[in-house]
C-alpha cells in the first residue's frame, strides 16, 4: 500500500509519528511551514520524519510529485489536519502540495482521511466536513478513546493511530480493538 501522510500546523505532531513510526507500508509524507514548526516543538522535528519517511516533501514544493494524478497512490491521510486545511480541500483551493495531494486524490477518487486536530468546530467549518464527507471522504476528528485503560499520554495516542489504521485498510498495524464477545 502507498500511503501520502500530510502534517499540517494544528497541535499534534505525535500522532504524525506514531503513524510514521508503525506503518508498514511506504509512506511519502508531505509537511506544510507550519507542520514542520510543531514538529519541531512536539517531537524529534523533521529529520525524524525524513528518516522514517520513504520520501518527504514540503508544501511550498507544489511541483513535487504526489501534486500530479499520475503519481499513484492509495490513500492519503492529513494527520493533524487543520481547518483551514479542511476549508481549502472543501473550496477546491490546491495552493500549496498538501491541499493539490488533496485534489488529486478526490479527482482521482483516491481515500482521502482527514484527522482534524481543532476544537471548537464552527458552523462553516462543519459544512465544510459535510461537503467533504458527502464526496466519500473521511471525516476523523482526533479524539483518543479511553476504553482501552490507558495509561499514558503515548497509549491515548496509540489507540487514536489504531483506528487511522483500522479506517485506511492496515489491519496488521493497528492494536488490539473490540473484541467480538465483547459486544455481544
Amino acid at each position: 500500500m502507498k500511503i501520502i501522510l500530510g502534517i499540517t500546523g494544528a497541535s499534534g505532531a505525535p500522532y504524525a509519528m506514531d503513524f510514521l513510526r508503525r506503518s508498514s507500508a511506504d509512506v511519502c509524507t508531505l509537511v506544510s511551514s507550519w507542520g514542520e514548526r510543531l514538529l519541531a516543538e512536539e517531537t524529534e522535528g523533521v529529520e525524524e520524519v525524513r528518516r522514517l519517511s520513504k520520501a518527504c516533501f514540503f508544501d511550498d514544493r507544489i511541483d513535487s510529485p504526489p501534486a500530479s494524478g499520475s503519481n499513484v497512490f492509495d490513500v492519503m491521510v492529513i494527520l493533524p489536519c487543520t481547518i483551514s486545511t479542511l476549508a481549502k480541500i472543501a473550496a477546491g483551493i490546491a495552493d500549496t502540495l498538501i491541499t493539490r495531494t488533496a485534489a488529486v486524490a478526490l479527482k482521482e477518487q483516491r481515500r482521502l482521511v482527514l484527522c482534524l486536530r481543532e476544537t471548537p468546530l464552527s458552523a462553516i467549518s462543519l459544512e465544510s466536513a459535510l461537503k467533504l464527507s458527502r464526496l466519500g471522504v473521511v471525516i476523523m476528528p482526533v479524539s483518543p478513546p479511553f476504553y482501552g485503560s490507558p495509561k499514558s499520554a503515548d497509549d491515548l495516542v496509540r489507540a487514536y493511530v489504531d483506528k487511522v489504521f483500522r479506517v485506511i485498510g492496515c489491519p496488521d498495524d493497528a492494536g488490539p480493538g473490540w473484541k467480538s464477545e465483547e459486544l455481544s
